[in-house]
């Protein structure tokens, strides 16, 4: 039997990469530059890149990139950078620029990298998590769907997810992000605290 190979080449950014995440699923690819303004997922399966979200106007270090466990809900990408704040990205609502430019006038006009950096990002921003420059690592440990008795089982109104950060010098936070159909969302801070210190008690006791 005869074995075919698939090789798929993604460009992803003209700098080099400090990030890259898979999804559960293994439907996406995110990818983020040394540069760290513009995170972009892509499709594994034909390499395109449907989703451009802008993190932020200023260069600023990716520490990490994960996808949220994959359901039957808009996928979730969090990051987390040296500015010290937490980025969600919702892949459900994202816009996909290459359907948009087609019959868009300013798609018309701007050469697709300006277009790309134009793409609306659905995009929450947690400020001042953990103190800029403090390298961190986030992950979605959990999405869940926000029942609601007016709307179909099928048809999406709310999700909440369990977001957890650990820095490198030791503090752990869990979070509670809640986001809507209208892409209105809320953080809650569950509970937070000092690992090397929980550690060091430990030991003594």
């Amino acid at each position: 039997m005869s074995q075919h190979h698939f090789f798929l080449q993604i460009d992803a950014h003209r700098s080099p990469l400090a990030a890259i995440a898979l999804s559960s699923n293994g439907l996406y690819i995110a990818t983020a530059s040394e540069q760290g303004t513009i995170i972009r997922v892509h499709m594994v399966s034909a390499a395109t890149k449907p989703y451009n979200f802008r993190r932020g106007t200023y260069p600023s270090t990716i520490f990490s990139l994960s996808f949220g466990p994959s359901k039957q809900l808009p996928d979730i990408l969090v990051a987390t950078s040296s500015s010290g704040s937490v980025h969600v990205f919702s892949l459900g609502f994202g816009v996909n620029p290459r359907a948009r430019r087609t019959g868009g006038l300013l798609g018309a006009i701007l050469p697709h990298s300006v277009s790309d950096a134009l793409d609306p990002a659905h995009h929450h921003v947690l400020q001042n998590a953990v103190p800029a420059g403090s390298r961190s690592i986030v992950v979605v440990r959990k999405v869940d769907k926000v029942a609601d008795a007016d709307a179909s089982s099928s048809e999406f109104v709310s999700c909440r997810a369990t977001v957890s950060l650990i820095t490198y010098n030791g503090y752990f936070q869990e979070y509670t992000f809640s986001m809507n159909n209208q892409n209105e969302s809320s953080w809650s801070l569950e509970y937070e605290l000092n690992l090397l210190s929980t550690i060091s008690d430990t030991a003594r006791s």
